[in-house]
């Protein structure tokens, strides 16, 4: 039977029925790739995973994951490879900024503090807050387990509330 199982989830060999295999897989690449790669295209970032995928479809072992999981994955690794190809960019002069609204400060705030996380803990939070993936699924991405999610998770939180002093 699992056999069976891991037939069914393999990703096809034909490409309209990979098409249909990594279609529910799309939306959280995309959410994840604009997390982890701010600045990018996230479409270019998923082109690029699919075409990986594709290309690596017979190293997919359902037995290790969730096409979900491994479909993830793939995108975290090309949203890094795609911030390190990033150049870096002029900053703007004071006379070029544009006055600041509250709501967009209060992102600025979090954002701030979220880059200043271990790199593991922002994937952590990245995975599971905004790209809204599972605790399963984010370790899978993480190549880690479950429970180091959870702890990783707990000392982001820690760390964002001591950052943005808010209580509980």
């Amino acid at each position: 039977m699992t056999d069976e199982r891991a037939g069914a989830t393999a990703p096809p060999a034909d490409g309209a029925a990979f098409v249909d295999w990594v279609r529910p897989h799309l939306a959280a690449m995309a959410r994840l790739a604009a997390r982890l790669a701010a600045g990018t295209d996230r479409d270019d970032i998923v082109q690029e995973s699919l075409a990986r995928a594709w290309m690596k479809r017979h190293q997919y072992d359902a037995s290790r994951g969730t096409a979900s999981s491994w479909l993830l994955a793939i995108t975290a690794d090309q949203a890094r490879k795609a911030v390190r190809r990033l150049r870096p960019v002029a900053e703007l002069g004071d006379h070029d900024a544009a006055e600041a609204r509250q709501d967009v400060e209060g992102r600025v705030d979090v954002d701030q503090a979220l880059t200043s996380l271990s790199a593991r803990q922002r994937l952590a939070v990245d995975c599971y807050y905004f790209a809204d993936l599972s605790i399963g699924d984010t370790a899978a991405v993480m190549g880690c387990s479950e429970g180091t999610v959870k702890s990783t998770l707990s000392d982001a939180r820690a760390r964002l509330r001591s950052l943005l002093e808010v209580s509980e």
